[in-house]
């Protein structure tokens, strides 16, 4: 459903069943600046939201707990920081001594070791397995132990996915990745974006030069 944001304060919802930004059935919000976007799988969800939330401040469309007091929700997933970074403002990253980053098309590269390593809730956030970009990993011993991409969203951003198995974080492999996989979007004139929601994640993408503007967080609808 093509939406944009709109002016400062304002809160646009439509209806769109099969949105992106958020499991099927669900409502996903996006908050940039002072506007919001919410998607609903339907037109009946979309008037009771636009009900609930219209005294709420946009800055707390984010927040479960204030959603949840205007509007019955099950489960919530997020929120999530949303951070972007242009030419100007990006600090590329090179791989610790002895590792390199390689380049693979995607689709071929086996990414199950590290994402059965990383547990289903980081493989999920990752979304490797969606990426429209090539591959950009690191290898030990034959391995990947780390892996970056992007996935190409509607508005020309990349949308930059990062996962590493458990064994190797702490070591610079994320942004090494990511910083490969954030050059690769800036070069094809595409806009970078890290959504994050743990600190360890949000520090890789400042690091590189990510600012943070925005949050995304989705709610079932109950």
């Amino acid at each position: 459903m093509p939406v944009s944001f709109g002016a400062a304060g304002d809160i646009d919802v439509v209806v769109s069943p099969g949105s992106r930004i958020c499991p099927r059935g669900w409502a996903g919000i996006v908050l940039l600046g002072e506007a919001a976007i919410v998607t609903a799988p339907s037109r009946e969800a979309a008037d009771r939201i636009r009900t609930a939330v219209a005294g709420l401040p946009v800055d707390r469309l984010t927040d479960p707990e204030s959603v949840g007091r205007v509007l019955p929700i099950g489960e919530v997933l997020g929120p999530a920081g949303l951070a972007y970074v242009a030419d100007d403002g990006f600090r590329p990253a090179a791989a610790p001594t002895g590792l390199r980053v390689e380049k693979a098309p995607a689709g071929h590269v086996d990414l199950g070791r590290p994402e059965r390593l990383a547990g289903a809730a980081d493989a999920d956030e990752a979304g490797l397995d969606e990426m429209s970009s090539p591959v950009f990993v690191v290898r030990v011993a034959g391995q990947v132990v780390a892996a970056a991409g992007y996935r190409e969203w509607p508005g020309r951003a990349a949308h930059v996915g990062v996962l590493t198995a458990p064994a190797w974080r702490g070591r610079g492999l994320a942004r090494a990745t990511g910083s490969s996989a954030v050059g690769h979007a800036l070069a094809q004139g595409l806009l970078p974006q890290w959504r994050a929601r743990v600190p360890e994640s949000r520090k890789v993408a400042a690091a590189l030069g990510f600012s943070e503007l925005g949050s995304q967080m989705c709610v079932e609808l109950v």
